[in-house]
């Protein structure tokens, strides 16, 4: 049967991030991807100019046409914009019982904010306890506990336990905000460090939708089946090739996108 995975996000109009990219990294890893639109916006590789949440009973409805009728395997969770729409989210998802991907997006990588402060409490008391795994960068777990930026692996194993002990499942700590010419991701579970994911930093400024990418490919591993481990590793490894790849793109004027379609090319 073919593995169906679901993505709740916003739509980007410039396609490297949210929806779009989530889609994209689906199709290219083999998935078939359903979609739920929590918010629009106006946004290009250089700015984000308007955003605009969807009704709250119209992402319900979505949502529940969605799994009422598509075996859904896994579910992506993204832009959520506002605590009404986390809530409604929140509830609307309570029955299912597959693995779920929580990446806690608060800021574009234009540094325009996509989610709204009173939201972040909302986010971490009603979503992410139900977080398969959570998958935030070192300024969104900062941010999640009210905290400094971790500075080092030790501090990222910290503040990946204490998500742990909000409720998160595992936690994939994201390095690519950190210094050094390696990134470190690291995958956290209550029995302890799990996986340490390393990664030349590319000198590259087309990483637009990195997140989007990585927490969907994520997903895509988990809807056909395969360990947490696995499927965060093989998505590592896919949003590499992307990162590699994206100077090829030459999309926009800012922060272009990464290639979503690297191993199948030309874009």
């Amino acid at each position: 049967m073919t593995a169906i995975a679901l993505t709740i996000a916003g739509s980007d109009s410039g396609g490297g991030a949210g929806i779009q990219a989530d889609l994209k990294t689906m199709s290219a890893l083999g998935v078939y991807g359903a979609s739920v639109i929590t918010a629009v916006t106006a946004q290009n590789t250089r700015a984000v100019t308007s955003v605009h949440g969807i009704p709250a009973q119209v992402i319900r409805a979505q949502i529940d046409a969605v799994l009422d009728d598509l075996n859904v395997k896994a579910i992506k969770i993204g832009m959520l914009a506002t605590p009404e729409i986390i809530s409604t989210v929140a509830d609307a998802i309570a029955g299912f019982d597959g693995p779920i991907v929580l990446d806690p997006v608060m800021v574009a990588k234009s540094g325009d904010a996509l989610l709204a402060e009173a939201a972040v409490a909302n986010l971490r008391d009603r979503l992410l306890p139900r977080a398969t795994l959570l998958t935030p960068n070192l300024p969104e777990a900062a941010r999640l506990l009210r905290v400094a930026d971790a500075d080092s692996p030790d501090d990222m194993v910290a503040q990946a336990q204490a998500l742990l002990a909000l409720g998160a499942g595992a936690v994939l700590m994201k390095g690519g905000h950190g210094r050094g010419t390696v990134c470190h991701d690291l995958l956290v579970t209550p029995a302890g460090v799990r996986a340490e994911l390393t990664a030349p930093r590319r000198a590259t400024k087309n990483t637009h939708g990195t997140g989007c990418t990585l927490s969907s490919a994520i997903a895509a591993g988990l809807a056909k089946g395969l360990p947490l481990k696995c499927a965060v590793q093989e998505a590592h490894t896919y949003l590499q090739g992307a990162i590699i790849a994206a100077d090829d793109l030459q999309v926009g004027h800012g922060h272009g996108p990464v290639h979503h379609f690297h191993r199948v090319r030309p874009a």
